[in-house]
């Protein structure tokens, strides 16, 4: 609900504008925000008027009034003065109070929606009726971003995306918890992945501009319908998770653009220890030096070119070659062969996912 600094920030500005000093407790009595000192006369009175059933009420030099939602007594509002004109600036200031309290209950139940709908825990028929009451269009092009950040991160992510998703009645942004934010963005007809990828561009560079070093940002497909908005921001999460695997060196990672890793990625795990049996004869992928991955990876970015990789890892032709054939006695896979060079590719990647998964914790 409303934060008790937003309400005090509330009354500083009344008092700005009235020159008349006010008080706000909550229906137990509790001062909340107050623009002059309170005292315990008149926190008494405050919980002998919240007995009563007067709205409004003069107690010796302050005017009380019951500030109501849902027929229940929300907040109470102490106004100094008990004169007509005091009465009639208490009436606006309760007016201004049950305004923020409305603004504030559909924001937190637009977000709770929101929330439910991202996690399918919305039947279709309450979909559809509970964005009919919030105001919010069913039939648009959307897409969903998740922001990860490192945890403890000094910015709030939060406050700084709607920068660049201004249009609050539209766009739907929710922190999930300390790490991970979401953005539920609509995307006009001209939109495709190049302009996803540019705008998930844009949150990272936005982001590392307020201080936030180590972040990723992953986004899902673009859907047509409400009810599908859970489907794209199924794909951001397996984007984010995907890239965490395979894609390290990538700050930006979307599902259109995960290749061979989303097929490695929804591969039982017993399939793949079964795969890697075959290949390496039990071996974990890891035992490799680095040296000897550092190599293969050259090698496979070179398109399998001997000439070209051994000049760019400064080393005699040669000597690539001993190094090849040496993998090529350990696994019985020759990497200049191209069918040899994919299998053992998709084993490097089928154990970086196995490795992956058996970190994870449950």
């Amino acid at each position: 609900m409303v934060s008790t600094q937003i309400l005090q920030n509330t009354l500083d500005g009344l008092k700005n504008i009235t020159r008349v000093d006010m008080m706000v407790t909550d229906a137990e009595g509790k001062q909340l925000a107050a623009t002059f000192e309170k005292s315990d006369g008149q926190l008494a009175s405050v919980s002998e008027f919240i007995a009563s059933s007067a709205d409004s009420q003069t107690i010796g030099k302050y005017q009380y009034f019951k500030i109501i939602d849902d027929r229940k007594v929300e907040f109470v509002l102490v106004v100094d003065g008990n004169t007509d004109d005091i009465y009639m600036i208490g009436k606006l200031a309760v007016f201004q109070l049950q305004s923020l309290i409305i603004a504030y209950k559909e924001r937190f139940d637009r977000d709770n929606f929101v929330k439910n709908l991202l996690l399918d825990n919305l039947l279709l028929v309450d979909i559809y009726n509970r964005a009919k009451k919030l105001h919010i269009d069913t039939s648009v092009r959307r897409c969903v971003f998740i922001v990860e950040t490192k945890t403890g991160a000094e910015a709030n992510v939060p406050e700084l995306l709607p920068g660049i998703f201004p249009d609050t009645s539209r766009d739907f942004i929710t922190a999930v918890d300390e790490k991970d934010t979401i953005v539920v963005a609509e995307v006009d007809e001209n939109t495709d992945t190049e302009k996803l990828e540019e705008t998930a561009g844009k949150i990272a560079a936005v982001l590392h501009g307020a201080g936030v070093e180590e972040l990723s940002v992953a986004y899902g497909t673009i859907v047509n319908e409400i009810k599908e908005v859970s489907r794209t921001y199924k794909e951001a999460k397996m984007a984010l998770d995907v890239g965490k695997i395979f894609y390290a060196d990538r700050e930006v990672v979307g599902y259109a653009k995960l290749g061979i890793g989303r097929l490695i990625y929804q591969l039982p795990l017993p399939l793949c220890k079964m795969f890697i049996r075959e290949i390496f004869d039990g071996r974990n992928p890891d035992e490799f030096d680095d040296e000897t991955i550092a190599t293969i990876n050259k090698f496979f970015e070179n398109n399998l070119n001997v000439s070209e990789t051994s000049r760019q890892l400064y080393i005699h032709r040669n000597t690539l070659v001993y190094r090849i054939d040496k993998i090529q006695k350990s696994t019985g896979l020759d990497l200049r062969i191209f069918d040899d060079a994919i299998t053992f590719k998709i084993a490097l990647m089928v154990g970086k996912y196995m490795n992956y998964m058996e970190n994870q914790d449950y």
